[in-house]
């Protein structure tokens, strides 16, 4: 059996070896359009701040690993053109020549590409002139280039999610002044506002200038005497223009799922334009598998999504290659639990805020709260602020987010109120485990638990229904 899987990101990559561990007779193709399989892109803004040293150490494999597993590498090889009757794969090598892949079974792992918003000159500066996307090496490449060349002491990062907050972090550490543009009313806009305020503070506390509420129109190259290279021109929400300069311009507001090959095949698309599959990743074309960024996620409390993480394409991944090496296994379901250090605090959520619990049909009550990461006698204890949203009617615990300092393992924190929404906890019934304890690292209630009882505390009361775990 000959497997393909088209993409050398996670879900191309578990797929690929998921495979050989289940048949190590297998033969497995990994075609990927750079020379970078397997990097860590999620690694970026730690390489770019000088954390990371040099950037091979991304490589979670390097490709002597990847080829000793048992995959064949077709590196800087662009997929054209899918026959799937024929089960042909078109590609286009290095030196431009098109070539025919016969496969068996074939995993699309295209990944997303960045969101390009209606900006007046993005398509006509480039990395040259300092102006910057980031969603791959070579575009991590580029802006060392630029930071390394022209050296600029400021930037302007529109955008304030995940990527666009790391990267405010990695270029202040490298002494470059920042100012921060979103759109939306606060940063870090899938939190609640409550927390991304926090979040905001932080990044000012560190001398990041944040404009909320400011929309981009135009990037153009500075005139003479006005400062920096570049000029970014943006309207507040109240109609005030907002003027920034800057040596350099990084736009990140957000991904789109990469699926032009996949469409020009005949898959199926679903939600938010990425490829339909089922929960063992299959497209309902014939030999055709799909996992990660460019794919649908299928949620545990929402349904059908479009959730792209690099968690969850891992996941899907293992599935695909599993499914097409011959197994029966099925992708569980996401929760969609994320976390991002920003300096020196971090901030997480897993599961559905207050809004998107209402929108799947439930009745939330959410309810913050905060404690000490641990007994505040002991020394360097931080304070955690927590938001608990749960079901009126049945208890059931349906989303939390933490914001506090990054010692105080919100990362571990928020694993524990996944792992309790998975399995289709109770609120009250998080009181209940039985987690660690020593006074240096919790208390006898631990944080999660002080904020289930909080919630039980602040909420109406409720009716004795059964809750669905499903």
């Amino acid at each position: 059996m000959h497997i393909v899987a088209i993409g050398g990101s996670d879900a191309g990559i578990s797929a690929a070896l998921r495979a050989r561990e289940v048949d190590p007779g297998v033969e497995v193709t990994v075609v990927a359009a750079d020379a970078y399989p397997n990097f860590s892109i999620c690694g970026i803004p730690y390489y770019v701040s000088g954390e990371v040293r040099h950037w091979r150490n991304l490589a979670h494999r390097t490709i002597a690993d990847l080829e000793a597993a048992g995959m064949r590498l077709r590196l800087d090889t662009l997929a054209r053109r899918i026959d799937v009757p024929g089960r042909k794969l078109t590609v286009t090598g290095p030196g431009g020549a098109e070539d025919i892949i016969s496969y068996d079974e074939l995993v699309i792992g295209t990944g997303a590409v960045p969101v390009r918003p209606p900006i007046a000159g993005l398509d006509i500066l480039g990395p040259r002139d300092g102006v910057h996307l980031l969603h791959s090496m070579d575009d991590t490449f580029a802006i060392m280039r630029t930071l390394e060349d022209s050296t600029p002491d400021s930037a302007v990062i529109v955008g304030a999610g995940y990527i666009g907050l790391e990267m405010a972090d990695a270029l202040t550490t490298r002494g470059v002044r920042v100012t921060q543009l979103e759109q939306l009313p606060e940063v870090l806009p899938t939190v609640d506002g409550q927390l991304g305020a926090l979040v905001r503070a932080e990044l000012e506390g560190r001398g990041v200038t944040v404009l909320t509420g400011t929309g981009v129109k135009e990037i153009s190259r500075a005139g003479a005497g006005e400062p920096g290279l570049l000029r970014v021109e943006g309207i507040a929400v109240d109609g005030t223009p907002v003027t920034t300069h800057a040596g350099l311009v990084l736009v990140v507001t957000g991904v789109r799922p990469e699926t032009t090959l996949a469409a020009s095949a005949g898959v199926t698309l679903g939600a938010r334009g990425a490829i339909a599959v089922d929960r063992g990743m299959r497209t309902g074309l014939p030999d055709v598998y799909a996992a990660g960024d460019c794919v649908i996620t299928h949620h545990r409390l929402l349904g059908e999504t479009y959730l792209p993480l690099g968690t969850t394409a891992h996941k899907q991944g293992r599935v695909a290659g599993e499914n097409a090496a011959g197994g029966h296994r099925e992708f569980a379901g996401s929760l969609g639990t994320q976390v991002v250090k920003i300096f020196d605090h971090a901030a997480a959520r897993t599961g559905l805020r207050d809004h998107e619990a209402t929108a799947a049909g439930f009745d939330p009550v959410t309810v913050g709260s905060e404690a000490d990461d641990h007994k505040a006698y002991y020394p360097g204890s931080h304070r955690i602020h927590m938001r608990f949203t749960g079901d009126r009617g049945t208890g059931r615990l349906l989303g939390v987010q933490l914001f506090g300092h990054k010692n105080a393992e919100i990362a571990k924190r928020i694993d524990i109120a996944a792992t309790a929404i998975y399995h289709g906890m109770t609120v009250d019934e998080v009181s209940d485990l039985d987690l660690s304890y020593t006074p240096p690292l919790g208390s006898p209630w631990d944080i999660l638990q002080a904020a289930t009882q909080a919630w039980e505390r602040q909420s109406p009361a409720r009716l004795e229904q059964p809750v669905d775990r499903r």
